[in-house]
């Protein structure tokens, strides 16, 4: 039985004369998760948006480094499910799916 508790993610574009700095941290607490998105371009001040999921709409969530760990589980079995289907959440923050 794994779960998530935190995950970070930063990405950075050095794209002159604006460098992009994206970070999108993801938190698992009682109720559920929160999502926080940051955008830093350039010197400009850093643009930050925050959201939650419930527990009930992440049941069975994966996400990138449990899906890197099932990958590998997987792999070394050398079978594959059908219909494999997970929710995840993508880069963006949004709830999707994930199938394998």
């Amino acid at each position: 039985q794994l779960e998530t508790l935190e995950q970070e993610e930063q990405e950075c574009l050095e794209l002159r004369p604006h460098p992009t700095e994206k970070t999108t941290h993801i938190v698992s607490h009682e109720h559920g998760m929160t999502v926080t998105k940051t955008l830093q371009e350039g010197e400009a001040e850093p643009q930050c948006l925050s959201f939650s999921y419930g527990r009930a709409n992440l049941r069975g969530v994966l996400l990138e480094g449990a899906s890197l760990l099932l990958l590998r589980v997987l792999a070394r079995r050398q079978t594959m499910p059908p219909s494999l289907v997970f929710p995840a959440i993508n880069t963006e923050g949004d709830l999707c799916t994930s199938s394998y």
